[in-house]
């Protein structure tokens, strides 16, 4: 089912979306992962936190590990010589002159949660103008390697409106990433970058399950996420097994070609490896 190594990886990812979009309108999501392997039960790390679980998607282990909380990702520089590298580490150290780009609505991922000083293309913006200023990227950055997105409004709109199938104004602003997240789409395959690359959608945490407006429990509300990834050798309509957003920055490096640190806990879904393994 899985080829590799791939050209680059695209991480595309909306925050507080939880299993949510099975809910709403998300039409560019919905016809593209059809192309490849999906899931509406992954689950977060816990606590179901952004810092928490967005450092375990970029870092490749438990909370308890990289130790990383809202404060201290909004308030400190993640160590360059932690134990636990990010993916983005890993591409630096193994390519030097590679291009790694990282586009978030919530800065603290860029300030505290990626390392700094690895020659990084970061932009922190609200997700209108950061889509728009990944568009003109990846024009002229074609052979970029790894490209990280995050989406920040439907959690924002969970905290002010609730979250949940019940709360059309955050059913909404899932909607409205699924927009967004679609014209990214659209400049890779317009782009023709589509047929060597591995595109991973996801979101960091649910919501609603302990408190409406909040999340942080282990109510499957929280804890229950979508996850998928579209790529060369990727079946249409795959079955994914259980698998933690953590996974991602192990599915990540082994599309990309990297060794993946003995120090993560991040697995590699059989599904997705198992065949390629044969080859």
């Amino acid at each position: 089912m899985f080829i590799h190594p791939v050209e680059r990886v695209f991480i595309l990812g909306m925050d507080g979306a939880g299993s949510f979009i099975q809910h709403t309108a998300t039409p560019h999501l919905d016809a593209f992962l059809a192309q490849g392997a999906f899931t509406y039960e992954a689950q977060a790390e816990s606590p179901t936190i952004s810092a928490q679980c967005w450092g375990s998607v970029l870092h490749g282990v438990h909370p308890e590990k990289h130790l990383l909380t809202n404060d201290i990702a909004a308030s400190e520089r993640y160590s360059a010589d932690s134990p636990y590298p990010s993916i983005f580490r890993l591409a630096r150290e193994a390519w030097p002159e590679a291009k790694l780009a990282s586009f978030v609505g919530w800065s603290p991922i860029n300030e505290g949660i990626i390392e700094e000083g690895l020659a990084i293309h970061k932009v922190s913006l609200p997700d209108e103008q950061l889509v728009t200023a990944i568009e003109q990227y990846l024009i002229h950055n074609q052979d970029v390697k790894l490209l990280f997105l995050q989406l920040d409004e439907p959690d924002g709109s969970g905290h002010k409106h609730s979250y949940g199938p019940n709360s059309p104004d955050y059913l909404q602003a899932i909607t409205n990433c699924d927009r967004l997240i679609g014209m990214v789409l659209a400049s890779i395959e317009r782009l023709n970058l589509l047929t060597d690359s591995l595109v991973i959608v996801l979101t960091d945490h649910g919501g609603g399950g302990a408190d409406a407006y909040n999340h942080g429990s282990d109510h499957p509300m929280d804890k229950q996420v979508f996850w998928g990834c579209v790529g060369p050798g990727i079946e249409a309509a795959a079955v994914l097994p259980a698998l933690s957003i953590m996974d991602t920055a192990a599915i990540a490096a082994f599309a990309l070609g990297l060794e993946t640190p003995s120090t993560w806990d991040a697995q590699l879904p059989e599904s997705l490896i198992g065949q390629s393994r044969k080859r």
